[in-house]
């Protein structure tokens, strides 16, 4: 097929990135971060891949490959896709993009790469991963993978109206399109193997937990609400799975109780962390693991991976001359 790459590249078990504001490298913001000035000198996230069995959480014990790099979910994997649709959230604007190639704003929420395009490098697909949305995307860009992903998104479906993000549901038919354009181009058996042996990333859960939650109070308590979001990953799981992938890998929420946006509106004098946003994270996050070994275990021929995105934060955030980061706030 055209554009793929002569041999394939191995994924390690456990991979950890070191991730500064240095050109080209990647300080990932969320959804809504333009409205604070955050400058941030590293920002490090370890990825720790986990297989999901029935007994336990095990570390992968071989080596995986991989095709091409798949995205989904919110702004931390957003490659562009906003800037083709109507909504206010987008990250075409400086300071945006002044690390990035050419210093000029993308539509990455992020002033450099993101994680889905160090991924892709890492895993060794290609070097920076294209939004599904771009037009000027060719037979052969697909091969490697793209972003569906949107800033905004989350698996409440009441956060995508409040944001304008590209709801899940439409990012799964934008996958759909994606793979009959794969079979269209490349044949039904090649585009099954592209999809098979592709890293599907979900990165969701945060702007649930920043924004909607708050509104969902009237009708949620927290455990409620919990169960809603994780039943709802789950079930996009399930539907990625069904529909071929089978190296998927699920992101945990972050801290979000210690997002700029949260510590300067309600943090108070000294901007400290919110424990109850934090703590709603970390009770969906509880509930995820466990849920997600007993789906992964009913996936067959499947590895169903889990990111720690919740302690590595706090880590740097409570410890950050460890990292070498002199702002956090």
């Amino acid at each position: 097929m055209r554009g793929m790459r002569g041999t394939v590249k191995k994924i390690p078990v456990q991979t950890l990135f070191f991730i500064t504001t240095e050109r080209n490298k990647l300080s990932p913001f969320i959804f809504l971060m333009h409205l604070l000035t955050v400058k941030v000198n590293l920002f490090c996230l370890y990825v720790s891949l986990h297989l999901s069995s029935s007994k336990e959480t095990i570390n992968l014990s071989k080596n995986v490959s991989v095709s091409a790099l798949l995205a989904f979910g919110d702004s931390f994997v957003d490659q562009g896709n906003n800037n083709y649709i109507k909504t206010l959230g987008k990250a075409n604007f400086p300071p945006y993009g002044k690390d990035f190639e050419g210093g000029k704003p993308t539509g990455r929420f992020s002033n450099g790469k993101t994680m889905a395009d160090i991924l892709a490098e890492a895993l060794g697909v290609k070097e920076y991963l294209p939004p599904s949305l771009d037009p000027s995307l060719q037979a052969k860009d697909l091969l490697s993978g793209v972003s569906f992903a949107s800033g905004g998104t989350g698996f409440d479906p009441l956060t995508d109206k409040i944001t304008s993000g590209i709801p899940l549901s439409d990012q799964l038919d934008n996958f759909k399109q994606y793979i009959q354009e794969l079979k269209s181009n490349n044949g039904e058996e090649a585009a099954n193997n592209i999809i098979t042996n592709s890293v599907v990333l979900v990165v969701a859960s945060t702007n649930d937990l920043l924004l909607t939650l708050l509104i969902r109070r009237l009708e949620y308590d927290l455990p409620a609400y919990v169960t809603m979001l994780v039943k709802s990953a789950l079930d996009f799981v399930q539907e990625i799975y069904d529909l071929g992938a089978r190296k998927i890998v699920v992101f945990s929420a972050p801290p979000v109780g210690c997002f700029p946006v949260i510590r300067t509106t309600l943090g108070g004098t000294f901007r400290n962390c919110r424990d109850e946003e934090n703590e709603a994270a970390q009770s969906y996050n509880n509930m995820l693991k466990q849920k997600l070994q007993v789906l992964a275990s009913n996936l067959p021929q499947s590895r169903v991976a889990l990111v720690d995105f919740y302690n590595p934060l706090i880590s740097i955030i409570e410890n950050p001359s460890r990292y070498g980061i002199r702002l956090i706030h």
